[in-house]
């Protein structure tokens, strides 16, 4: 599944490489301590066997013996085996279990012979000591022209662990220490132990890190986001301030802040276009209308000139409606339009505009639940008209021997801009219909829109009714919306504050 969070990516990503090079590190890290540990050892057994391989007394053997724990700087109860041969074959020191598994015997007979001492003439005697010094025991002699021969290490695996093996074999002696790599695996093991907390404590503070630095990042972009989702027709004017922005989001205010500006005198052009051509088209309809009723008056009853000029009358009206519609659109448009707000009780005009339908649509059903004193605060003429403009539409999209409902109530309002406890009230108007696309239920506010073409070629209306009610609607601080219903249905409610 792809993240569609660009924040949580750049932490994922960050904590991602961290822990991969912290990983990598760790790995290399855990190896090179431990070749390291394994080569401290092997040097130290080295020494110390070679000590092992030089000729003692009894009592020297179990000194030996008991400085080998610290000479290879091993714990105390770190198991080692030591093992001596003397020149003769027979051992002449063993401490410790020289177990199956180890048979260091077996690893000294598996070495080959030591290099012999170069030849003496018989007549050449050692060199006299210097004075104060002692004379050397020829048994702790190296051999080989005063080299001992190079010991051999090598690992030995068992069942109760690793061991670490240094033998050496000499003309006059064999010897081999085994010591267990058990201190250094429970060295290893500590280390291990810290770099599984280490490292994924570490990995939470990057990722941390990178959401704060993400976040910080991208606090333009939510300042902007922000800025988009309060622009509306009345908020065009304003600018984001680029006050301490980083370099990088300058350029995209900037862009931002000029989109805005072109939008509002694009928006003001438009808007002032659309009232000044409709006031411009009040005056000559306004004169063309009477000039036709008076024509119409004076032509001779049931005549065709009569009949014509009948027909150009309703077109003129038609188009004094139009006009009339665009103007209040356009003032609602700017955030002009005007109300004369007085105490309206939608009960009545409910009542009114019910005792209408039955002359309108007798053919249609009927069915209202209007609740009493529903009293709102708004411009009487204008409500009538948006409670007029549902009903026709309810009336011109129903079926045949359809049916209409109205429905009434009361409820608590529910916007942030309302103070509590005010109530809201509630009109719904339902009819009976063909089911509305998708498409027509997406669009059904827009202006001029009026569906599918082939289905309402018949029906009188240009389209703006019902934009222009959801405005008059939203000018009241309320709204109306298209409710979801079953098919063959269509429900629309609009929504006002009630008198306080």
């Amino acid at each position: 599944m792809k993240l569609r969070s660009f924040r949580l990516r750049i932490a994922l990503f960050s904590a991602a490489l961290a822990g991969g090079a912290l990983v990598g590190f760790g790995v290399v890290a855990w190896q090179l301590i431990y070749v390291a540990k394994v080569n401290q050892l092997d040097a130290r057994l080295e020494s110390q066997v070679k000590r092992a391989s030089r000729p003692r007394f009894p009592d020297g053997w179990q000194t030996f013996d008991l400085s080998l724990p610290r000479e290879l700087g091993a714990d105390v109860n770190t198991p080692i085996v030591l093992l001596a041969i003397g020149d003769d074959g027979k051992v002449a020191y063993q401490s410790g279990e020289d177990s199956p598994e180890l048979n260091l015997r077996n690893l000294l007979l598996a070495l080959p012979p030591p290099p012999e001492p170069p030849p003496t003439h018989a007549n050449q005697t050692p060199p006299e000591p210097a004075r104060g010094q002692r004379k050397p025991d020829i048994r702790t002699e190296p051999v080989a022209d005063g080299v001992f021969p190079e010991p051999r290490i090598v690992t030995q695996q068992t069942s109760a662990g690793g061991w670490r093996i240094g033998i050496i074999k000499t003309p006059r002696s064999e010897a081999a220490i085994a010591v267990s790599l058990q201190t250094i695996d429970q060295d290893m093991s500590v280390i291990r132990n810290i770099f599984l907390v280490a490292i994924p404590g570490t990995l939470l503070l990057v990722a941390g890190g990178a959401w704060n630095l993400a976040g910080k990042a991208l606090r333009p972009i939510q300042r902007l986001t922000s800025a988009i989702q309060q622009v509306t027709v009345a908020g065009l004017d304003q600018q984001l301030h680029l006050g301490a922005t980083d370099v990088e989001f300058v350029e995209l205010i900037q862009v931002f802040n000029q989109m805005l500006e072109r939008l509002e005198r694009s928006f003001k052009q438009a808007s002032r276009f659309s009232a000044d051509a409709a006031h411009e088209l009040k005056t000559p309809l306004a004169i063309l209308q009477g000039e036709l009723e008076q024509s119409l008056y004076q032509a001779e009853p049931g005549s065709e000139v009569q009949q014509n000029l009948s027909n150009l009358l309703d077109e003129v009206r038609r188009l004094s409606g139009i006009v009339r519609k665009l103007l209040l659109l356009s003032l609602a448009d700017a955030g002009q339009m005007g109300l004369h707000k007085v105490e309206v009780n939608l009960s009545e005009l409910l009542v009114i505009i019910v005792e209408d339908m039955e002359l309108l649509a007798p053919h249609l059903e009927v069915e209202a639940e209007i609740a009493d004193d529903l009293w709102v605060w708004g411009d009487r003429d204008l409500l009538t008209q948006v409670l007029q403009n549902l009903v026709s539409n309810a009336i011109k999209y129903n079926l045949p021997n359809g049916w209409i409902r109205i429905q009434t109530q009361q409820r608590q309002m529910q916007q942030p801009m309302q103070s509590a406890g005010q109530v809201a009230v509630q009109v719904t108007i339902t009819n009976a219909s063909k089911t509305l696309a998708a498409s027509d239920r997406h669009r059904i506010f827009d202006r001029f829109y009026r569906g599918d073409p082939a289905r309402t070629r018949k029906v009188e209306g240009i389209g703006l009714g019902l934009s222009l009610s959801r405005e008059i609607a939203r000018a009241h601080n309320g709204d109306l919306l298209l409710d979801l219903t079953p098919e063959g249905q269509t429900a629309l409610t609009l929504t006002l504050p009630g008198k306080a």
